[in-house]
């Protein structure tokens, strides 16, 4: 037993205790652990509760342990999963942008509810304002190129970011009108 859980249940050197006791301080050993654990996967990145509750089922915690320390990290806040899927889509939209159904098919991967992945998605932009900032951000790389290899290594990229095809198409239309009207700023192909 940890040190902490002997000094919480009192005990002593040479104390007797009944085999009641003895389960009820190897279930509380065992949960601490859990806890523990989980608190660790924590401390390193958020999580889903199915992401945690994976983890350490995979480590060999019982399934009514895990419950147990899943509802007490839901009931103090550090487990959410819908601050979480709204976290992870707002970080995947600055700093690792992709479609919303790239980011929803995530999500999903996370073990996290439809619900919980629609209301992520309502607070993050439009697929076409994403690919617009990321043909955008893209161009540089491309100058001197032939328009039609620019386009195409435009369409190749956006569609690898899980972009439709409507969306790549609308947004070459109109970097292209951008590019043909002078060198575009930002808000010339984002406007």
């Amino acid at each position: 037993m940890t040190l902490s859980l002997v000094v919480a249940a009192g005990l002593k050197v040479g104390q007797h205790l009944s085999d009641e006791r003895i389960e009820a301080l190897q279930a509380a050993e065992r949960e601490e652990q859990a806890r523990l654990r989980a608190l660790g996967l924590l401390a390193y990145r958020p999580r889903s509760a199915t992401e945690i509750r994976q983890r350490l089922s995979r480590a060999g915690i019982a399934a009514e342990d895990i419950e147990r320390t899943l509802a007490g990290l839901e009931r103090v806040g550090l487990v959410d999963d819908l601050a979480f899927a709204q976290a992870w889509a707002e970080s995947r939209v600055r700093a690792r942008p992709r479609s919303r159904r790239a980011i929803a098919r995530e999500l999903r991967q996370k073990g996290l509810a439809d619900e919980a992945i629609q209301r992520a998605l309502a607070s993050v932009p439009s697929d076409e304002e994403i690919a617009l900032r990321l043909a955008q951000s893209h161009l540089p790389k491309l100058r001197g190129l032939a328009p039609l290899e620019r386009k195409r290594r435009i369409s190749a990229f956006l569609l690898r970011k899980g972009f439709d095809y409507d969306t790549v198409t609308d947004v070459l239309a109109r970097v292209e009108h951008a590019l043909s009207a002078g060198t575009p700023s930002e808000g010339d192909v984002l406007g």
